[in-house]
């Protein structure tokens, strides 16, 4: 043997020592084994301020006590919880990850899709068609996947498809939501793996089996609800799920029941795949619901939404000790993430005469189509409304060679003159970032192939909708959605290896909490989170 081959072999040698030994000290800290995302449509850190002394000392107090809190993650203007989910498992805005809403428009049929839906789909789609790969860029689950080359699993459970399949990623093993028709677990198909604890749940006692004797009622004493009026006190809410009632599903995955059936999912899930077991990083995500009860009799659903709180206090409480089970909590990364529920509301009782009036977009675009007709002569110049947006008819205008930009701007100054027309922005302008009290953030969260023509905000207390006037003498108009103008801001907390306890006040950019995650897993960040990771 050379001289230079005896030295190469000596340092290998001493090298596969120093690794051992440094594999065998206990005092060297490995990767988390199990990292476990909680998004919660419609989390308020208020609600959270006010319930607190009611939680139990295993759920969110666990979170708040021992964690990185982040009171105000800021999505920007125009955010819905879709839409901020994205953001969160990305760190990239609408603009760059391609998902600016729960739905978008599609030209080919002048109707709203989901925003997930691939194309060629437009006109003939089930739900488990959706697919993350309209989602533009890596996620921090696929981060997760890549980082052991595959050997560690991922899976999300939502009560929707696009929640599960944006929470799975593109490489994710599964993603399960809860079929609005019958109740059963259904796949997206884009996910190939079906769990044995999520088959076992479509076989044995089935949700629609269950589903007629489940009952929502206050889980203690109504006078022991903080802050409730005394006359909220009186009369206990009931809601049930009756085999009639063919919106049941819907309306039972909007309650309290719908968030335990989930966590019962998650925990099961940890418990039954055993995951966070191997020396390797697992990462399941879950989606709740705390938006207000819509379904009820009375306007003001505080005592549900207070219950729905308390009641989910316990399920996160169920999904932490599943991970200290298997995983051991000291070894896991847990994070609860709130996400901006609906901007609007039921209207208030006629008695309290709070301003209101009813915007209709479908007369709006009919208006519109008039006044441009006799400007630029007859044609469907207008082709839609979607989400605060007009959509016009660019290849018409090309044709007649009108510039689009100017077609907006007439549009635009039409809609500004419009009773319950509050503002007016085209497309131009918010991508010139000159449009709103926020222009950067705003324009952050247009993604410019999907985005309509000219941006309307409504007045707030009015209500939106295409119903006919008589329609609505006859319809509650406690039915229908009143604009409420709201920030888009929710709390963040975060507990694992090394996060040391510390409360943010201030507002944090929530592109930040996927490359924070990230280095808390010591995994690269998704690919196209530019935002720098939370400093605590």
């Amino acid at each position: 043997m050379s001289p230079v081959t005896t030295r190469l072999a000596v340092a290998l040698v001493a090298s596969f020592a120093t690794l051992g030994s440094f594999a065998a000290d206990p005092g060297v800290s490995h990767r988390p084994r199990l990292v476990v995302g909680i998004f919660i449509e419609g989390l308020s850190q208020d609600m959270i301020d006010l319930l607190r002394p009611g939680f139990g000392p295993d759920g969110f107090n666990r979170l708040l006590d021992k964690g990185l809190v982040m009171e105000n993650v800021d999505y920007g203007p125009g955010i819905d919880a879709t839409a901020a989910t994205a953001i969160l498992v990305t760190g990239a805005s609408p603009s760059v990850n391609g998902v600016p809403s729960d739905r978008v428009w599609s030209p080919s049929t002048l109707t709203d899709i989901p925003a997930l839906l691939p194309d060629g789909k437009e006109g003939s789609y089930t739900l488990s068609d959706i697919t993350p790969a309209r989602l533009l860029v890596s996620t921090l689950s696929d981060e997760v996947r890549i980082a052991d080359g595959g050997i560690g699993t991922v899976h999300s459970l939502a009560s929707d498809p696009q929640t599960a399949a944006i929470l799975s990623g593109h490489a994710g093993n599964s993603a399960f939501f809860i079929s609005d028709a019958d109740g059963r677990w259904s796949s997206v198909s884009h996910f190939k793996e079906t769990p044995v604890p999520i088959a076992r749940r479509n076989v044995g006692l089935t949700l629609a089996s269950r589903l007629d004797t489940m009952a929502w009622e206050p889980s203690r004493p109504l006078g022991t609800y903080p802050d409730l009026p005394e006359y909220k006190k009186l009369y206990p809410f009931r809601h049930t799920f009756p085999a009639r009632d063919r919106d049941r599903f819907a309306k039972f995955k909007a309650s309290a029941c719908g968030n335990r059936e989930l966590a019962d999912a998650a925990a099961e899930l940890i418990t039954g795949l055993h995951l966070g077991s191997r020396q390797v990083t697992d990462m399941l995500s879950v989606a709740f619901d705390l938006t207000p009860w819509l379904y009820g009799r009375d306007a003001d659903n505080r005592i549900e939404t207070m219950d729905a709180y308390l009641r989910l206090d316990r399920d996160i409480a169920s999904i932490l000790d599943a991970v200290d089970r298997e995983a051991g909590l000291p070894q896991s990364v847990v994070f609860i993430a709130g996400t901006p529920g609906p901007s609007g509301g039921r209207k208030d009782d006629d008695r309290w005469a709070i301003p209101t009036g009813r915007f209709s977009p479908r007369k709006a675009v009919s208006l519109l189509n008039l006044y441009l007709m006799a400007i630029h002569g007859n044609g469907q110049w207008a082709t839609g409304y979607h989400n605060g947006f007009f959509h016009l008819n660019a290849k018409l205008a090309k044709d007649r060679g009108i510039d689009i930009a100017t077609l907006r701007a007439q549009t635009a100054e039409f809609l500004t003159r419009m009773a319950g027309v509050s503002e007016a922005f085209t497309l131009d302008d918010i991508l010139a970032r000159r449009a709103g009290d926020n222009a950067a953030a705003l324009q952050r969260n247009i993604y410019t192939p999907l985005a309509g023509d000219v941006l309307i905000t409504v007045n707030p207390g009015w209500e939106i909708t295409d119903i006919d006037d008589d329609a609505v003498a006859v319809e509650s108009s406690n039915t229908l959605p009143v604009v409420r103008w709201q920030a888009t801001t929710s709390p963040v907390y975060i507990i694992g290896p090394d996060v040391e306890p510390a409360t943010l006040t201030g507002t944090v950019d929530a592109r930040a909490v996927a490359p924070t995650v990230a280095r808390i897993l010591r995994i690269r960040s998704p690919n196209a989170a530019a935002t720098p990771p939370v400093k605590h």
